[in-house]
């Protein structure tokens, strides 16, 4: 276990965003929390972090956790002159070496004099991904990590995140409303609407009643999209994929 929440909740200006949450993360995993707008979801993964505080329950984190967390977005100055590898030196220098690796791991060599106000914002999550990977971290904690990219950008992210995890064996927590990718990427998926409505394997969710009343009917054809992705394109599921890479393909579309 790396971090476990029990009865966790949280008040913000008088409202509870959390309520009574009790999950765990378990090392090596790919978890995603889903939930519609202004359901706590980023509230969630502060409070697991700790930059929240609780009004009840309890987080304990593995001792000496190392945690690698990627923010929702990063506003930068553009008259701020920061270049790629000083952005990956903040707050602690690093080599060289793990500049030119760090980056090369994520898909962005060769930008280290690049500056930061003029990545595109694919290219500011790898940087990201890149800086909160130095750290070696046992868990990667993303928020919404693939807002405002196109689909092939959404894809190829997650199949990154993969790739990372298969390389490194850190376990991920991310945010996401990418639904159909969600179907690919992630080993469990817990439905949040300030408290948690379900949670299981992708295909356990994807029928459960409470999961169907938050997204209504849209999660079949996100389903589909997913289906018809996984048998035309290079979008392959995460290592520890589960039962629905080998079930009935949807050809529409």
């Amino acid at each position: 276990m790396l971090v476990q929440a029990k009865d966790l909740t949280v008040r913000l200006g008088g409202a509870e965003v959390l309520s009574h949450v009790t999950m765990t993360i378990e090392a090596g995993e790919i978890v995603t929390i889903l939930g519609p707008n202004g359901s706590g979801k980023s509230t969630l993964l502060r409070a697991l972090l700790g930059m929240v505080p609780l009004s009840g329950g309890q987080v304990t984190r593995a001792p000496g956790l190392r945690i690698g967390y990627v923010p929702q977005k990063l506003s930068i100055d553009a008259t701020l002159p920061l270049t790629v590898r000083r952005f990956l030196s903040l707050p602690h220098r690093i080599s060289e070496v793990e500049a030119k690796a760090a980056l090369a791991r994520v898909g962005m060599a060769d930008a280290e004099a690049k500056p930061m106000s003029g990545l595109s914002g694919g290219q500011m999550q790898r940087v990201m991904l890149a800086r909160a990977l130095l750290a070696k971290p046992g868990l990667l904690v993303l928020d919404e990590p693939t807002q405002g990219l196109d689909q092939p950008g959404e894809a190829g992210f997650y199949r990154l995140i993969a790739e990372v995890r298969q390389e490194t064996g850190a376990a991920v927590l991310m945010v996401s409303h990418d639904l159909h990718v969600v179907m690919a990427a992630s080993d469990r998926v817990i439905c949040l609407n300030h408290h948690i409505c379900c949670e299981g394997t992708p295909r356990v969710v994807s029928a459960a009643p409470e999961y169907r009343a938050l997204f209504g009917l849209g999660t079949q054809g996100a389903l589909a999209l997913y289906q018809h992705r996984h048998d035309h394109s290079h979008d392959a599921p995460a290592p520890h994929d589960h039962d629905h890479s080998h079930e009935g393909h949807s050809h529409a579309g």
